[in-house]
């Protein structure tokens, strides 16, 4: 059992090496700072899936500061949700910068926040983690703690910034999607006129899964919410993204690099690679892999 003193210590010291990384960035030149600052998600609205989102954009000192500081809001708030959490779009771009010596530190911080992820999912059940994180680090919102530091440090054509839809995804088998059914059963459901309709529509579902073949592999393949990404490009085809949950950091890059900015963003009607899915169980987002 991972016991109390490990979890503050593996804090510690992400703490120690977060506050080392950020009187890093203070002590550096930029040529660039730029925070694209998101609406807060209250408690009461965090099941609301917003069709638009308005992006503030601050620059200079005023982005300096606030992209510092995103790196240490790992803390829950009051009034706001703490399932939503609070995204830190943003864009620093260094200058003159002690290259070998920041990219190290970054690799050290990002290790640590790995080891505390680690020590903490090393806990099995949900409650039980939830508890101990709680004793030890009140008020610490964990996902938040997790989140890796982006940087890129060769000269790049271009850096820019979009809106990405993504699926939470877990295979299962037959037996466990069987199982899934069987609790929701039991469930009430407002939605529904009674719960006897609601149990005809469950018993439909365990009608379709029961169908398949015991060996026949299945997923749930549920849409999240939309986050902003930073797509990094050499070349056609050489070009990567990831996660822009915390400010993206460039390293010295050449002056002729191609910087963009966050758009708003307005939920589309359509889009050009929509895959339309044929889900056994559409409100589980539960289809059969065939891939």
């Amino acid at each position: 059992m991972v016991s109390k003193v490990q979890i503050r210590s593996q804090f510690d010291l992400l703490s120690d090496l977060t506050n080392l990384f950020v009187e890093d960035l203070e002590s550096y030149e930029y040529s660039k700072a730029e925070c694209y600052q998101l609406p807060e998600v209250d408690s009461k609205d965090e099941k609301i899936i917003p069709h638009t989102i308005e992006v503030s954009q601050q620059t200079g000192a005023i982005a300096h500061k606030s992209i510092l500081n995103a790196y240490k809001d790992i803390y829950k708030k009051e009034g706001l949700s703490s399932r939503i959490l609070k995204r830190h779009p943003g864009l620093l771009v260094l200058k003159n910068a002690n290259k070998e010596s920041l990219i190290a530190r970054i690799q050290q911080l990002n290790k640590a926040k790995a080891a505390f992820k680690e020590c903490i999912l090393a806990i099995d059940n949900n409650d039980a983690r939830f508890e101990a994180v709680h004793n030890a680090i009140p008020n610490l919102i964990t996902l938040a703690a997790y989140r890796k530091v982006h940087f890129e440090h060769e000269s790049p054509f271009s850096v820019r910034f979009t809106w990405m839809h993504k699926h939470a995804t877990k295979t299962l088998t037959k037996k466990m999607a069987l199982a899934m059914l069987e609790k929701s059963a039991g469930y009430s459901n407002p939605r529904m006129i009674d719960q006897q309709s609601w149990q005809s529509l469950v018993a439909q579902e365990q009608l379709r899964v029961a169908s398949l073949g015991d060996t026949e592999k299945l997923r749930i393949r549920r849409p999240t919410r939309v986050s902003p990404q930073v797509n990094v490009r050499y070349t056609a085809q050489n070009r990567y993204h990831v996660s822009a949950a915390l400010p993206f950091i460039l390293i010295n890059p050449e002056p002729d690099v191609k910087l963009g900015t966050l758009p708003n963003y307005l939920k589309p009607d359509t889009h050009p690679r929509k895959r339309e899915y044929d889900f056994l169980v559409d409100r589980l987002y539960l289809e059969q892999v065939t891939d």
